[in-house]
């Protein structure tokens, strides 16, 4: 009896135990817990260009719309709009408010979309802002950013001059690059703003109250949020900062955090705890992006083909991601996107190079001769540190090796550090993708355009330009379609990057958050409209 009395007095202590290690959600309190694959690199949004950092940004931000949880765009700061080929005017809500009570003006619009084009700013993401009259020559250091052709008729009303018609503005700006910022803060703030959770203003559902850089920040709801009333939950602990897909499995065991990421061996522990996996395509696509600089060997186009001919893109979904929902890749372009009246890769079928190792090596010859070399060298491949990213990167290092006698070396940063790495061109090759800003096909189409900042690899094409223009300045679906029927052809015949997969994610969400938005534009995922139930 003594043994059974102890028995159960320990499984009640377990019990009691478990209940108070299980602070992943509170539902009296509406408080969650979740982790972070990486460090915010940066919460500027004129500067900001991770996901990681959007995802924060768009919980804390808004810009003059948002997306609703269907996905389709709504009123966000902006109440109201009327747009046409020439222009836009947005009228905006007299409710809107910046954390410390302030209103959000026109003029905070204004401000924040001169200063994201000045060349001084060195904003990646300035292109985005080129519909604007004169936003192009600004960034260019041309003109003056006081000559962008974006008015604050009073407070209240924003009026923009478009540089060409533009008919997905709209969407535009809901991205971060089109944030509202209070010039008087900034200004205040100096080179510190943004460093730290007071160095910002907050104008979203959320504010963020501390950020502990490399372990954790919170935010906690934001009550001078216009439409705070919809948003239930009072803070988001993000007490955990890992890309490790093990750690994060145990912590949700645990009860320690809401959501996690599976990859291929953690499904295997998921299915066996019988955890209920939900699947999403996040539409994004993953490749191999090469650095045609001149000074690397990848300039070379026969090089590029010759990997491009010895990469089977069905070996690397099926047998080194593992995962339910990964499709082979085989464009920039995913499938998810709309053409004129069905989807592109439907209307516009993405070119196809089958696995040919002897051409490959052929290829690999013709380089070699073109490049003066009797042997390519060791090639640098920049890769993350999360488990994934090195799988990926081993897994090309042994197959370039093993079809083309190519030596990789890899170069594993963590994401702060790959990305600086990515911008300043050192690298041969770096594991990259590419996310959705906005929903039209241009989102893709102008990545390797030669202007934008975000071409890490400084790809430089004119017949490339040349067609993102030509999308660029019409707003009749066939023409703009059919030039990025072209960019894709490009992409494939030059072999730009290596398309490698499009990304589907398995993961674990704890059964009493419900109303969590998973999407393929903005912040993902998105707990604005959250709650906790008993």
């Amino acid at each position: 009896m003594k043994f059974v009395l102890a028995v159960v007095l320990l499984l009640l202590i377990q019990a009691a135990n478990a209940e108070v290690d299980a602070t992943s959600v509170d539902f009296k309190s509406q408080t969650i817990t979740i982790a972070l694959t990486q460090e915010p690199p940066q919460l500027n949004g004129m500067k900001a260009t991770d996901q990681v950092s959007i995802t924060i940004l768009g919980h804390v931000m808004e810009g003059l719309v948002r997306y609703d949880r269907r996905g389709n765009v709504v009123p966000g700061v902006a109440e109201r709009w009327e747009i046409d080929d020439k222009s836009a005017t947005f009228w905006l809500r007299e409710d809107a408010r910046w954390s410390d009570g302030s209103p959000v003006t026109a003029h905070d619009f204004v401000f924040a979309w001169q200063t994201g084009l000045a060349p001084t700013t060195a904003s990646e993401y300035a292109f985005i802002l080129y519909p604007v009259k004169n936003g192009e020559a600004i960034n260019r250091g041309e003109m003056d950013p006081s000559q962008l052709g974006v008015f604050a008729e009073d407070d209240r009303t924003l009026r923009i001059e478009f540089a060409r018609p533009t008919g997905y503005f709209v969407k535009l700006t809901a991205f971060i690059s089109y944030f509202p910022v209070r010039e008087k803060f900034f200004k205040l703030k100096g080179d510190r703003f943004a460093a730290d959770a007071t160095d910002l203003l907050y104008n979203g559902p959320f504010k963020l109250t501390e950020w502990t850089h490399s372990a954790s920040l919170k935010m906690v709801k934001n009550d001078n949020y216009w439409d705070r009333d919809k948003v239930h939950l009072n803070v988001i602990n993000a007490d955990y900062i890992t890309a490790d897909t093990r750690a994060r499995l145990n912590l949700f065991i645990d009860g320690k955090i809401v959501h996690t990421r599976l990859d291929g061996e953690t499904y295997k522990d998921a299915l066996t705890q019988r955890f209920r996996i939900r699947r999403f395509s996040t539409g994004s696509v993953f490749f191999l992006e090469y650095n045609h600089r001149p000074e690397r060997v990848t300039r070379n186009r026969n090089l590029r083909k010759a990997i491009q001919l010895a990469f089977d893109p069905n070996e690397m979904v099926n047998k080194v991601l593992a995962t339910p929902g990964n499709l082979p890749g085989a464009s920039l372009f995913p499938i998810w996107l709309n053409g004129v009246e069905d989807k592109f890769r439907r209307e516009y079928p993405a070119p196809v190079s089958d696995v040919d190792v002897k051409k490959a090596n052929q290829y690999l010859e013709t380089a070699k001769r073109e490049l003066n070399l009797e042997s390519i060298p060791p090639l640098v491949m920049l890769s993350s540190d999360s488990p994934t990213a090195a799988k990926q990167s081993e897994y090309m290092q042994g197959l370039l090796k093993a079809k083309l006698g190519l030596d990789i070396k890899i170069d594993i940063q963590t994401f702060k550090q790959r990305l600086a790495k990515m911008t300043s061109g050192d690298f041969d090759m770096v594991t990259a993708g590419w996310g959705p800003d906005f929903d039209d096909v241009m989102t893709f189409g102008d990545l390797f355009a030669s202007w934008n900042l975000n071409n890490r690899g400084r790809y430089s094409n004119p017949a490339y330009d040349s067609q993102v223009r030509i999308a660029m300045g019409s707003s009749i679906p066939k023409i703009r379609m059919d030039a990025m029927g072209e960019l894709q052809k490009i992409i494939h015949d030059d072999s730009v990057v290596l398309a490698q997969y499009e990304q589907g994610v398995i993961y674990l969400m704890h059964p009493k958050l419900k109303g969590v938005v998973r999407r393929v534009i903005g912040a993902d995922p998105d707990y604005t409209y959250a709650r906790v139930v008993k």
